[in-house]
């Protein structure tokens, strides 16, 4: 194992034994939330999203909070993605978002850029163990449904989301098409 996949591994043992971002938050702000659950391996979380405007009205996440139980590489993935999204413009959020999942679904074809990314890029091993691509996808895709959910809440449903979702307040239960995960309300 190279040094660099050694430092990798150890950024998402950290992560899932640390768990940033843990235990959902009431904060002030539009609220979405949504529950993902990965049927292949029992991985369960829940992500809540604060969103807030800033000046000029774009969103902002103020917040991500998310509670869930599952392998390391879920739970690091999500308290990542708490560190790297929280506090951040929405769009800025979502061009991290669309890197991460450029990245993890690659195969191993794209290495992760750590400029946009940063500890994100430790999962760029992952994306060669398509059995674990989903786990590391389960947080990612929560947030985007909570995401939906909050400008559902305030009125500001945008129709750039992401392409076969809808917000969570209308999604029938069962699979979200197109990403393998289910959710379970």
């Amino acid at each position: 194992m190279s040094a660099l996949d050694q430092m990798y591994q150890q950024v998402i043992l950290d992560h899932a034994k640390e768990k940033h971002g843990h235990g959902l938050r009431d904060v002030e702000g539009a609220l979405g939330e949504s529950k993902q659950y990965n049927p292949l391996c029992g991985d369960e979380v829940t992500v809540r999203v604060a969103l807030t405007e800033l000046d000029g009205g774009s969103p902002r996440v103020a917040d991500v909070s998310w509670e869930g139980e599952g392998c390391s590489i879920s739970q690091a993935s999500v308290s990542v993605l708490h560190d790297l999204l929280a506090g951040h413009r929405l769009s800025e959020a979502e061009q991290v978002v669309d890197a991460f999942r450029t990245m993890i679904r690659s195969r191993g074809e794209i290495e992760g850029d750590e400029e946009v990314l940063g500890d994100a890029a430790a999962f760029q091993g992952v994306s060669r163990l398509v059995s674990r691509v989903k786990c590391a996808m389960l947080g990612w895709t929560a947030f985007e449904a909570a995401v939906l959910a909050a400008r559902a809440a305030s009125g500001t449903v945008e129709e750039s989301a992401a392409p076969g979702t809808r917000p969570a307040a209308t999604q029938s239960e069962g699979s979200t098409p197109g990403s393998g995960i289910e959710e379970n309300r």
